[in-house]
């Protein structure tokens, strides 16, 4: 493009003639699409209605948006717009232009949207009779405004038929393939393009952090003293990685899910999708790739006990994530069921028996954590006058006390059921010195008691996982505890 047209901008004459300013919605005001917004609630709220979907499609999209919006509601103070653009617009107001929206929404979450902002003199959106995008917005802004007789803002390559018959095209968030098709044009102010790395934004969407979790595949290896078997070894491996891309795949799903409750919480918001950084269409596209990818290497590579255990873990993610996790103590009780899956799943793929000691221990040590989440998620709603409960839990802070007391039981449970299994019959079999073991229970209850304190004084501010990877004393705590049981062998 060259450098005339880069610098190309309304003249005052221009300006004077008031020619109405009017900017696009979905990937240009709003860093998100109203539509995928809809069918995330739809399903987030209705899943058993998913298949209705289709038959409204199958009727056209302006049919589709309509039933969306009337079977679903966007707090659309809570969407993520795009703060270049509203800058860009409250300029343009100060210099007295009529101010357009023109979207391909619904007209009635347009005109919501448009209450919010305050900002639009006038609102052109899709109704039941046309679906106001490409060549209908094009041909109905030439019908009130003229060729050339408006300025547009928008972001997509739909926008490049309506950016010809613009006086002049302002182009945000444009994507390669955008200003590679702008390239013809001669109307362009300054296009931008977009701000964010999407290999980052993925990196924190798809939560590779969090894999370490699926360590846990290779407890049963280690119980059974099987960690030098390299066949078992390469089956761990793959294992691991294909929990991970199925585990991946959940917290897409999870948080697509979640979009709405992610922008009401203090930090939940600066997530990828929540925050607009990723798109809603993008993170549908991944959920069943990753899902395809874990579930077929699986199947091809391992074992079908670990398959059918996989299959097991991603169907219970999945009613965690749309009904269990806002049911009262029930959420957290799935939470240590699908960490104690991860060594069911290692006991699956290494063929080996798993005791109802490890079980045991696993149900109620990850139960405790669970509950270090909850408890520092009500810390900081009770720190926060914006609300009494946390948003899409069914806790209040009125529950922090026996949250803790709960939570605190639970992970001395475990140091229990620890010390019933340095007693049994198999112990004495696996372990020379299954004395030794002992000294394991006192490194626990330290860990878990000064676990809660932290969590009591709100300085957990991680997954209590990702929090024992990152704190220096927890490492020298899980070491010496390794040490323990290598000693007594």
């Amino acid at each position: 493009m060259s450098t005339s047209r880069q610098a190309l901008q309304p003249t005052v004459e221009s300006r004077e003639s008031l020619i109405p300013f009017v900017v696009d919605l979905d990937g240009t005001l709003l860093k998100s699409d109203v539509l995928f917004e809809c069918v995330m609630a739809f399903v987030r709220s209705q899943p058993w209605r998913c298949f209705s979907l289709l038959g409204w499609l199958a009727r056209g999209k302006a049919y589709l948006k309509k039933q969306l919006a009337q079977s679903t509601y966007i707090d659309v103070s809570l969407l993520p717009y795009n703060p270049d653009v509203l800058a860009m617009i409250e300029e343009q107001r100060g210099l007295g232009r009529k101010i357009v929206l023109a979207t391909a929404s619904y007209h009635s979450l347009a005109r919501r949207i448009g209450e919010h902002l305050q900002m639009f003199d006038d609102i052109l959106a899709t109704r039941l009779e046309c679906n106001l995008s490409g060549h209908h917005k094009r041909d109905l802004l030439i019908e009130l405004f003229g060729e050339r007789g408006f300025d547009y803002v928008g972001n997509s390559l739909d926008d490049l038929k309506i950016w010809r018959s613009a006086r002049y095209a302002y182009v945000v968030n444009a994507s390669a393939s955008v200003l590679l098709g702008i390239k013809s044009l001669d109307n362009i102010v300054q296009p931008t393009r977009c701000g964010v790395t999407e290999f980052g934004a993925w990196l924190r969407a798809l939560r590779i952090h969090q894999w370490i979790k699926n360590a846990l595949i290779f407890v049963p290896l280690l119980a059974a003293h099987q960690i030098a078997n390299p066949l078992l070894l390469w089956h761990g491996l793959l294992a691991f990685l294909c929990f991970g891309l199925c585990a991946s795949g959940v917290y897409v799903l999870n948080d697509l899910l979640d979009l709405e409750d992610d922008r009401g919480h203090p930090t939940k918001g600066n997530r990828p999708f929540a925050s607009g950084q990723l798109s809603i269409k993008s993170g549908l596209m991944v959920c069943p790739l990753l899902l395809i990818v874990s579930l077929g290497g699986a199947w091809w590579w391992l074992p079908p006990q670990f398959v059918v255990v996989l299959a097991f873990y991603y169907v219970l993610t999945l009613a965690y994530s749309l009904k269990l996790k806002r049911v009262m103590t029930l959420d957290v009780v799935t939470l240590a069921l699908l960490y104690t899956l991860r060594i069911i799943a290692g006991g699956a793929v290494f063929q080996l028996e798993l005791t109802a000691w490890m079980l045991a221990f696993s149900m109620f040590i990850f139960l405790s954590l669970a509950l270090v989440k909850r408890y520092t998620e009500l810390l900081v709603v009770s720190r926060s006058s914006r609300t009494e409960k946390t948003s899409g839990r069914d806790y209040y802070p009125a529950d922090m006390a026996m949250l803790s007391s709960l939570g605190a039981a639970s992970g001395y449970l475990a140091v229990m059921v620890l010390a019933l299994y340095i007693r049994d019959s198999a112990t004495v079999v696996l372990y020379d010195h299954p004395q030794i073991i002992w000294l394991a229970c006192p490194l626990l209850l330290f860990w878990i008691t000064r676990v809660w304190l932290l969590t009591h004084r709100g300085l957990m501010r991680d997954d209590p996982v990702v929090f024992a990877l990152k704190d220096p004393l927890s490492l020298v705590v899980g070491a010496l505890f390794f040490l323990v049981f290598w000693s007594a062998t």
